[in-house]
């Protein structure tokens, strides 16, 4: 079948009843759905918002001013409905299912949102050793592609694929550097909260860390130099990620985190990028190198940091606009207009 370009989707969009262009940016990520898809009536629904978790050994290092205990609360808040990526995914009627694939505290919620999928109980602290092994890190991304499939199987169009998890940011620096060529002097930031002491410790970690699998890897980072510095629930999403794209699906793309999982599914499976959308551009200064690296455009610039994937929910409903009005609005050849 003969695809559906660009060119072609734009050029359906200018005919369209409305001025040429009117709507801005809401046409390129219309463009952008329509493409993905591979067709000019796209759908959004069903929509489904997958959040792995997991825990990570570098914590113990002072990289960050929260406890891993956070790690098992905000689970089961996200589950449970307390969080602001939950209260979003409910007012937009988006199903929430929250992956342990790895949180040091395991949680005691019952909830059918709640999926308990461990990998093991943390990973280790990749300043002095590596995070996982070869093995663990091609368990994590089964583990995601089985999230995506079974996705697929109830309908899914749009993944939203988020995170939680302690110490993330500065595994996913870690990714940034090696997968990205992101200089270490933009690299580190703040995270969910850090004084200028963590900030210190966390760039020597970074450093530390990154200069060992290069100096094993060379520029050429193969699996086990990704497992060296990659945490659970990052390795999760970016199986995650690679499946949706093979089955077809949307994937909207949070912030900082999700944007690390996406430079290892680049890395696995070249391919995988076409079928992103990022939503938007974080504060964390390496972002925006990041996505430049996988050749996107960010859709909204809010100066946000939370994770969670509220980034990619906030996008959502304006993603369900461009929708609505690609199936909708009428075209100009077919109205009647007076002379």
């Amino acid at each position: 079948m003969k695809e559906l370009t660009k060119e072609a989707i734009y050029e359906y969009l200018s005919s369209l009843a409305k001025p040429v262009g009117s709507l801005g940016r809401w046409e390129e990520l219309a463009v952008e759905l329509c493409w993905i898809q591979q067709t000019l009536k796209p759908e959004v629904r069903p929509a489904e918002f997958l959040v792995f978790v997991g825990d990570h050994g570098i914590a113990a290092e002072g990289v960050t001013l929260w406890p891993s205990t956070i790690t098992t609360v905000m689970a089961e808040q996200i589950a449970a409905g307390g969080a602001v990526s939950a209260a979003l995914s409910d007012e937009y009627g988006i199903r929430r299912r929250v992956i342990d694939v790895g949180i040091k505290y395991p949680a005691r919620l019952q909830d059918s949102r709640l999926a308990v999928r461990p990998i093991r109980r943390g990973t280790d602290n990749l300043f002095h050793k590596p995070a996982m092994t070869l093995r663990e890190f091609r368990e994590c991304i089964d583990v995601g592609i089985d999230e995506a499939r079974m996705a697929n199987i109830r309908g899914t169009k749009i993944l939203l694929v988020g995170e939680m998890g302690i110490g993330n940011t500065t595994s996913a620096s870690c990714l940034a550097r090696l997968l990205a060529d992101v200089p270490i002097d933009e690299l580190i930031g703040s995270g969910a909260g850090a004084n200028e002491s963590s900030l210190e410790k966390k760039k020597q970690v970074v450093e530390t860390a990154t200069d060992r699998v290069l100096q094993r890897c060379g520029y050429e980072v193969d699996e086990a130099g990704m497992a060296e510095v990659a945490g659970f629930e990052i390795v999760a999403m970016a199986g995650c990620m690679i499946q949706a794209a093979k089955q077809g699906q949307v994937v909207l793309l949070d912030g900082t985190i999700a944007t690390a999982a996406a430079l290892i599914a680049r890395k696995l499976d070249s391919d995988v990028v076409r079928s992103m959308i990022a939503c938007h551009v974080s504060s964390e200064p390496s972002h925006g190198k990041m996505l430049q690296s996988l050749g996107l455009k960010p859709m909204l610039d809010w100066s946000m940091r939370l994770g969670e994937g509220t980034g990619a929910l906030a996008l959502f409903p304006l993603l369900a606009g461009a929708a609505a009005w690609c199936q909708r609005t009428s075209r100009i050849e077919d109205l009647s207009v007076p002379e």
